[in-house]
């Protein structure tokens, strides 16, 4: 078996040719270390993601956080004001 670059294990199979496989086996094979390959992009892709913070989705949270805020402020005063007039 060859090394072969990461990205050429896409372009050809290494386990072509190999004298103790059938041609099944190194097909079966290779599409094994296309998934492999493949698993190992999106690790490294999620681990850039989860890394650096996504400053827009935190900005429009930012803003959500400041309305929620005034909602509660207004619903504690509505019920301040409900609770006083029945104190009457």
């Amino acid at each position: 078996m060859s090394t072969v670059v990461v990205n050429d294990i896409f372009l050809e199979n290494p386990y072509t040719g190999h004298a103790e496989l059938t041609t099944l086996e190194a097909d079966v094979l290779w599409e094994y270390a296309k998934l492999a390959q493949n698993v190992k992009q999106v690790a490294a892709k999620s681990k850039v993601l989860t890394k650096d913070p996504d400053e827009m989705l935190l900005a429009r949270l930012r803003e959500l956080e400041k309305k929620m805020g005034l909602v509660m402020t207004l619903f504690k005063a509505s019920i301040w004001g409900v609770i006083n007039e029945q104190q009457t």
